[in-house]
């Protein structure tokens, strides 16, 4: 049994480089397989490993750091490791908004437990937004919450600004990290009731009873595992080998599923030339784990 943790911490950073040569030297020490982000404005990453060496690992990058906690840590178990390399990237946004964080306001955060979040999406007169992308929503979402249908997070920014700031807004994404820069966005604007979902929905489906949850379907993870169910266990979903985009397991009996190649979503699509790309891709990943 492998331990997955998502964690993230917004802190000024500095000296990115020498913090991810020593996060790497650690990590790779310790055999830890993941993504780590790190930005001027924080850390944001997922890790995985057996317990005892996660555990090691992040007092290691605490220790790197100089802090004494993260904001967010999610701690899952998996039958697999869902990871088959160890990345560590420097990035200009620890999640791109561009937007530069306004740390004068990283304290003016409404965060919502699992329980109260249910409480709160219960109500009349509120703005429930789903910060993820379009195919996320798809696969899985709140009763109600709207699909800002952006292409990137970019976009994203500019869907918020058709929102009055007297409403009520509560946002969610996967483990909270993008509800931290578009609510720091929004309160520099002048809103005051902006609500997040703390920890996410990782968070969520870790802390709620299955049979009293209110997520419907399942949740996209940027790993192996695909999608997870209320009950954490790996979802319904693969991955196309051609346009690379979630797909239910029940698809792969269409004629259009290639493995490698193509699903029905994207099989008309297909240029020649990319159809010789992905076969030639396909059968290098074949012929690698030979």
């Amino acid at each position: 049994m492998f331990e997955i943790l998502s964690f993230y911490k917004i802190s000024k950073l500095n000296k990115l480089k020498i913090i991810k040569k020593n996060i790497l030297k650690e990590t790779n020490k310790l055999g830890i397989k993941g993504l780590i982000i790190l930005s001027p404005e924080g850390i944001n990453g997922t890790i995985s490993g057996s317990h005892k060496k996660i555990k090691l690992t992040i007092t290691k990058i605490k220790n790197i750091l100089s802090i004494d906690r993260f904001d967010i840590q999610n701690k899952f178990n998996s039958k697999i490791l869902p990871f088959t390399k160890n990345k560590v990237k420097i990035k200009d946004e620890v999640v791109p908004i561009n937007e530069k964080i306004n740390f004068k306001n990283i304290f003016n955060k409404k965060y919502l437990s699992p329980k109260k979040w249910d409480e709160f999406i219960s109500k009349k007169n509120i703005k429930l937004i789903d910060a993820r992308k379009p195919f996320e929503y798809k696969i899985g979402t709140f009763k109600n919450a709207l699909n800002p249908e952006t292409k990137n997070f970019r976009d994203f920014k500019n869907y918020l600004s058709k929102f009055s700031k007297d409403e009520s807004i509560g946002m969610f994404c996967t483990g909270g990290i993008r509800c931290e820069k578009a609510s720091n966005y929004l309160n520099n604007k002048g809103f005051k009731n902006v609500y997040m979902l703390k920890g996410g929905i990782l968070n969520y489906l870790n802390k709620t009873d299955p049979k009293k949850s209110k997520w419907n379907g399942e949740c996209f993870v940027f790993d192996k595992r695909v999608t997870i169910k209320k009950n954490l266990e790996i979802g319904n979903y693969t991955v196309c080998g051609g346009c690379r985009m979630p797909l239910h397991k029940k698809l792969t009996k269409s004629k259009k599923y290639k493995v490698g190649l193509s699903c029905p979503n994207c099989f008309d699509k297909l240029t020649n030339d990319q159809i010789k790309r992905f076969t030639m891709r396909h059968n290098q990943m074949i012929n690698s784990k030979k």
